[in-house]
């Protein structure tokens, strides 16, 4: 008689069974582990100067102290926040800095535009000569303008034939700073979009060359539409930095003056900082503005993302 025997194989120990899923376990996170190795750093650096710095100033927004550090902090609650929004000088300061972003606009947007257009496909000679203002550093940079700006002999004045003066004017100084920061920015921002221009396929014009369509309407209906995520990156970066880099020029040339005519938030913050020695009130400015901005940079970034979406297209 010819049977079958069927030999039932023992099943391992759960203890044998762990202990042979280890290595694989080992292997899966040795696998994943390289992308966040790579992205560790700079994570770390991240955290050290952006986020624990913001945590730093949003505890300091409720106590007093005068930046001594032999001197206590104190604990006022929201006291800091109450005298900071009964203060005129915020809503003064805010209103000039969106007239620091509006002046910036042209500089970093549609100056860029017609200089990337008009330089498209002719060499790089033009767009360095445009962008050789940006490797001037801001005081060096303000103190030639200073002297171009001189009321009794600088060649603004003498180009002009006025007497203007520029930067002790309550109707001027601030314009004039803007007038200089976009002087230092529009290269940047020929560069930025030269790049953008320079990632659009140019199958796109020549396929609407040959259906008949003219420059301004291949300009109109393609190349600006492929280039608005590039230009929504340029609106964004002017409205989060525009008065950011106005703080320099109006350091060495303004001080805020005259009458407080040229101050914007950022320069508030430094007076109340380390003029004022209010570090409490500083903070809390920092966090208010942090906060505003944050709210208007999350519609920007929105935007420049659909922007990014319709050119990557289905």
């Amino acid at each position: 008689m010819i049977g079958t025997f069927v030999e039932a194989v023992p099943s391992l120990p759960p203890r044998r069974a762990e202990a042979a899923a280890r290595p694989r376990a080992v292997v899966r996170l040795a696998r994943a582990a390289p992308p966040y190795l790579y992205l560790a750093p700079g994570l770390v650096l991240l955290v050290v100067w952006t986020y624990w710095p913001l945590a730093q100033t949003f505890f300091l927004s409720f106590h007093s102290w005068n930046l001594v550090p032999s001197t206590p902090m104190t604990q006022v609650g929201t006291d800091n926040y109450e005298r900071l929004l009964t203060t005129s000088a915020l809503g003064s300061s805010t209103v000039r800095t969106f007239q620091v972003i509006a002046g910036l606009l042209p500089f970093t947007l549609l100056i860029p535009l017609g200089v990337g257009l008009l330089t498209r496909g002719r060499g790089t000679v033009h767009r360095g000569l445009v962008f050789a203002p940006m490797l001037v550093a801001p005081v060096a940079g303000a103190t030639v303008w200073m002297f171009l700006l001189d009321p009794d002999a600088g060649l603004v004045n003498t180009v002009l034939g006025t007497d203007v003066n520029w930067l002790n004017g309550t109707g001027t100084a601030l314009w004039a700073i803007v007038l200089i920061t976009g002087w230092h920015l529009a290269g940047f921002a020929v560069l930025v979009v030269a790049a953008g221009l320079a990632g659009i396929d140019p199958e796109y014009t020549a396929a609407a060359r040959v259906d008949g369509a003219t420059s301004s309407q291949i300009t109109r209906w393609i190349t600006l539409p492929l280039l608005s995520p590039t230009l929504w990156f340029l609106v964004l970066m002017t409205v989060l930095l525009g008065a950011q880099w106005t703080f320099p020029l109006i350091d060495t040339l303004t001080q805020g003056g005259p009458a407080g005519s040229s101050t914007t938030v950022y320069y508030l913050l430094w007076e109340y900082g380390f003029r004022s020695n209010d570090a409490g009130l500083a903070a809390a400015a920092g966090v208010l503005f942090f906060a505003g901005f944050m709210l208007v940079a999350v519609p920007l970034a929105r935007l420049a993302d659909r922007a990014a979406v319709r050119e990557e297209g289905p």
